[in-house]
């Protein structure tokens, strides 16, 4: 296997820790395609991980999704040009940007690049309330599109009822991951996936 795409439900769940998480487990690389926002992801995985990064691709300042991140300094990202840089040669952990049908252009979606790439999708989702139809919903884009669905991590606190429901519904893998705290390259290394 050269790697997985590590997607979400949304933004905000947990994606890049569970990236981490999975990176620091197997001693693979990471790679974030697409950064939107002044946090970089790719700093943060290296930093607590300490593996080797690919910090090529699409770097826009604004916090929003890639389409209008891009258009706000009057650019239109290609997505052809973002997979010749992709840097797959062995192990590499991929993560995307937000949820599966975020837009990247006015073509193209978060989804698009995920099926170029054609790796295993690993799904982070939350545990909380609301979860279930967000999962659910993402499971049911991906496999649309021919995607490979190797598990969930559902990220928090525990919530059996959630993830049993995800399980069964999903026909799929559920992992958890706490949240770590603090988040420490100790916290991250202590977890595997």
């Amino acid at each position: 296997m050269r790697g997985y795409f590590v997607t979400g439900t949304d933004t905000g769940v947990g994606k890049t820790v569970v990236s981490a998480v999975l990176a620091a487990s197997r001693g693979w690389g990471y790679w974030k395609p697409i950064q939107t926002g002044d946090e970089s992801d790719t700093a943060t995985v290296s930093q607590l991980t300490g593996c080797r990064v690919w910090d090529r691709g699409e770097r826009l300042p604004d916090p929003v999704s890639p389409h209008l991140a891009a258009r706000r300094v009057g650019k239109v990202i290609d997505v052809d040009a973002i997979v010749a840089q992709s840097p797959f040669k062995d192990g590499w952990i991929v993560e995307g940007a937000g949820g599966v049908l975020v837009p990247i252009n006015d073509n193209e979606k978060m989804i698009d690049l995920m099926v170029m790439l054609n790796l295993p999708v690993v799904v982070a989702a939350r545990t909380t309330l609301g979860t279930i139809n967000h999962t659910l919903l993402t499971l049911q884009a991906l496999r649309t599109q021919g995607l490979d669905v190797a598990k969930v991590v559902m990220v928090g606190d525990p919530n059996p009822d959630n993830r049993e429901a995800i399980q069964d519904y999903g026909d799929v893998e559920v992992d958890e991951l706490p949240w770590i705290r603090p988040l420490t390259p100790e916290g991250v290394r202590a977890h595997r996936l």
